[in-house]
């Protein structure tokens, strides 16, 4: 397991990026399916709540929201369910 210090220290897109290899790797499905119902609450978070709201009602929003969560304010929402899950 990674130091929760040295994970904390990589940026959000990298932490996202180390998180999906590793849940991929493991074919970890429930990690993948719970980041996905932490994209709406992380969209949130960061103001967009038209979008969030959006992706509530539409499954296909997440999908496509689920590539992209490794960018941007998003990512960075969503820092501490990657170092959770890493750590």
């Amino acid at each position: 397991m990674a130091d929760v210090e040295d994970l904390d220290a990589l940026s959000a897109k990298e932490l996202h990026d180390r998180a999906i290899r590793l849940a991929v790797h493991r074919g970890d499905v429930k990690f993948l399916w719970k980041l996905m119902s932490e994209i709406p609450a992380a969209q949130a978070a960061t103001g967009d709540l038209e979008r969030s709201t959006s992706d509530l009602l539409h499954i296909s929003s997440l999908l496509s929201d689920f590539a992209l969560a490794g960018d941007g304010k998003v990512a960075e929402a969503l820092r501490p369910f990657y170092l959770d899950y890493l750590s």
